[in-house]
């Protein structure tokens, strides 16, 4: 029998609301919901391919435990009692740090992923802390941090109403948004046009986004933060620099601009490549427009200078008077956030309170960088004990972290490694026992994170669209489990963990003099919750703690689990509002313009002004068809523009002698790839660009589509040894590489790094 249900899409950060269609439990078809609140019927590719995404034949259907060098099937108990007894005695012998932790993509896009790995973190003490975070976005949170004092403080454009938006190492029409939760970005953007607004798009490749745009600017990759610097001094040397009613709520004004002296147009633009008239009339342009937001991300996080990036976007929406106002960026809302503290001084945020073991880099929001994983495994220093279990939750860093070869053979000598993932894949392969989730129709969804960083103010909740087949174990309950296995509790009741983090939340609450619960007994509180399980408790009493929530009845008209599940599409909350100056948790109570961690990195980028690659640089890209390395097992997900090949510009093609789709071989600080070429003038000359994700030729998988058309693994051309120091953020674009025909020898010598 047919019916239908409804569902959020977990497979990008857009959210988008999906009706399935539903057969015999099996999703054969999935549209747009046209009564979401939010995505209003908006769908993608990704979503389209919901019922092939959720009936991949590849995924696991049981656990996998290694017996006698093998993974093979076992029962729920055996694998968790295996995950027991693999974990606690390398914690009780060589200390919880020897326990490391990897948190993938995946996780954010689940209820799962969003409830329990802090739990997990909490209970087993460990700083051995890796995620993707550090090979995508932690620069802006490091940025948020240092400015706001919040590092979950992040901005979003205003993409409705703002007049002029400048775009800077971003794609939405390819990645449907990032940090930024838009659905149907493209629409948004083209209606910003409509009305008269203005695109301006900062890339080296001229992206579908750059199309659509009234002006590109195709940016020496690398260079982005040397190309911002030059419209804030802009700003400040022809006199409009004007925060207006931001002013009360700075600290640093003058100091910013006295840093910021030495970058002038005519000084950054030789090594940008982008004319200084060019600079000042942008800057101009910002300054004089009603209202603009400017937007950086993945091209401007993952370059040598990824958190100087990203603090001088939030610097230029500042002086231009953008931040925290209708039309510019501002601070969403999310349902599921704490009750507003009052405004005030808060305690700051703090980088580097330890330290990676090997190479010694500073934690960034408690996280070591991916690009350390291998080395803290495989080298042994007097300074603590190497990570001898690995813990990898939806990660598969073989292929999203550099050098995966490396570390391929590094975790192959782990005592014991643990993976929950649907796939056995390139890093799950190495695993002493795998935990496969259940496919998404079988979980619901919230967007815990995504809400954090939407373009409108919306809560939406979607239970399983389908029960969970004989057999499977709910996501919620696998990671639950995992808490208790890893924490020494194994054998306890699962619900154990979600009453305990209840009573946890509620203990706090009831003693916060800010919280509508203030001065109750926590023990009635929770007993007034609703929900089918746990997890849905847990998201009641967020809801009723949250900026919207009835308080648990101090607002009778506040939002509950109830009332959500009432409104199957969404409850719309409204459009983003100026908050300030109740965000703000540094120190000081304001805006903390020039941080002394920021000052101290502008004489690297102060130097950075003299150099030029003399040589091929690197970029990555991606196609709306992908995310990561976890859709390429999926054949209507493949194929067509979709494909694992190398852009070049015409010019350097001629040059190195190399044909449109001929092999060719890229090389690099890591390692060397091959992968077919594609001559484009859609890249600029000097930059090649090759997708990341792939590489899916690896023995001992069971991804058989993905294997089929393997591609490349441009993350190996990386060694790992350069980062963005304040961040540990991988530096992924503007690498200097070797391109050759494959039949060539590679004889030329590397370009500087940009």
């Amino acid at each position: 029998m047919s019916r239908t249900a409804l569902r959020i899409c977990p497979l990008c950060e857009a959210t988008c609301g999906l009706t399935l269609t539903i057969d015999d439990g099996r999703v054969t078809g999935a549209r747009g919901d046209r009564d979401d609140v939010f995505s209003k019927g908006f769908i993608c590719p990704k979503g389209a391919a919901f019922g092939a995404v959720d009936s991949d034949p590849d995924r696991l259907r049981a656990p996998l435990v290694r017996v006698d060098g093998e993974l093979r099937e076992a029962t729920w108990a055996e694998a968790f009692d295996a995950v027991a007894a693999g974990t606690r005695p390398v914690v009780e012998r060589h200390g919880p740090h020897a326990v490391g932790l990897v948190l993938g993509n995946p996780n954010v896009h689940t209820v799962a992923g969003a409830l329990y790995p802090p739990v997990l973190i909490a209970g087993l003490g460990t700083r051995s802390l890796f995620t993707a975070s550090t090979v995508d976005q932690m620069p802006k949170h490091v940025a948020g941090g240092l400015l706001f004092g919040d590092a979950n403080a992040i901005p979003v454009p205003d993409l409705d109403r703002t007049d002029h938006l400048l775009l800077i190492g971003a794609n939405p029409l390819e990645s449907n948004g990032s940090l930024c939760t838009a659905p149907d970005f493209p629409g948004r953007l083209k209606a910003l046009k409509a009305r008269g607004g203005t695109l301006t798009v900062i890339d080296p490749r001229r992206t579908r986004t750059a199309r659509l745009a009234d002006r590109h600017l195709a940016v020496r990759p690398g260079t982005d933060a040397l190309l911002l610097a030059a419209l804030a001094h802009t700003l400040f040397d022809e006199g409009l620099a004007d925060p207006g009613e931001l002013a009360p709520h700075l600290t640093g004004l003058d100091e910013l601009a006295a840093a910021l002296h030495d970058f002038t147009p005519e000084a950054v633009a030789p090594a940008c490549d982008v004319d200084a008239a060019t600079l000042r009339t942008l800057a101009r342009e910002l300054a004089a427009a009603p209202t603009a937001a400017v937007y950086a991300r993945i091209g401007s996080c993952t370059v040598p200078h990824g958190t100087l990036a990203s603090w001088l976007v939030d610097v230029l929406n500042i002086l231009t008077g953008n931040l925290d106002r209708p039309g510019g960026a501002l601070f969403p809302q999310a349902a599921t956030d704490r009750t507003p503290r009052p405004a005030g001084p808060g305690r700051g945020f703090a980088l580097g309170r330890w330290h990676s073991r090997v190479s010694r880099h500073p934690e960034a929001k408690g996280e070591l960088p991916l690009s350390a994983l291998a080395e803290e495994i495989d080298t042994a220093t007097d300074d603590g004990e190497p990570i001898r279990a690995l813990i990898a939750v939806a990660a598969n860093p073989v292929l999203s972290a550099p050098d995966g070869d490396r570390l391929d053979k590094a975790l192959g000598s782990l005592d014991f490694m643990v993976s929950v993932d649907p796939y056995l894949n390139e890093t799950s392969r190495h695993a002493d026992v795998v935990l496969p989730p259940p496919p998404p129709a079988q979980s619901p969804h919230h967007d815990f994170a995504f809400n954090t960083l939407a373009v409108r103010n919306q809560v939406r909740y979607t239970r399983p669209a389908v029960p969970l087949e004989p057999g499977r174990m709910a996501e919620t309950e696998i990671l639950a489990r995992l808490v208790l296995a890893a924490t020494g509790m194994h054998g306890a009741d699962p619900g154990a963990v979600d009453a305990m983090v209840i009573g946890q939340t509620l203990a706090k609450a009831v003693r916060e003099p800010h919280s509508p619960v203030h001065g109750r007994d926590p023990e009635e509180l929770a007993a007034l919750l609703t929900g089918d399980n746990g997890p849905e408790r847990r998201l009641d009493m967020m809801l009723r703690l949250g900026p919207y929530g009835d308080g648990f009845g101090a607002d009778p008209d506040g939002l509950t689990l109830e009332k959500l599940l009432a409104h199957p599409h969404g409850i719309d909350l409204g459009p983003l509002r100026p908050r300030l100056p109740q965000p703000l948790k540094t120190r000081s109570g304001k805006v903390e313009l020039l941080p002394e961690p920021i000052a101290a990195d502008l004489p690297r980028l102060r130097a950075a002004l003299g150099e030029r690659p003399a040589g091929l640089v690197l970029v990555g890209r991606r196609h709306l068809r992908s995310n990561n390395s976890w859709m390429h097992n999926v054949p209507a997900l493949t194929g067509g523009s979709n494909r694992c090949t190398l852009h070049l510009h015409p010019e350097d093609a001629a040059r190195l002698g190399v044909r449109d789709g001929q092999p060719v071989r890229i090389k690099g600080a890591g390692g060397e790839v091959t992968a077919p070429a594609e001559v484009t003038d859609g890249v600029r000359p000097g930059v090649v660009s090759l997708p990341h994700g792939w590489g899916h030729d690896r023995p001992g998988t069971r991804m058989r589509h993905a294997a089929a058309d393997p591609g490349a693994n441009v993350n190996q051309l990386l060694d790992g040894s350069l980062l963005d120091p304040l961040s540990g953020n991988a530096v992924l674009n503007g690498v200097p590489v070797e391109v050759a025909p494959l039949t060539a020898t590679v004889t030329k010598t590397f370009g500087a790094l940009t």
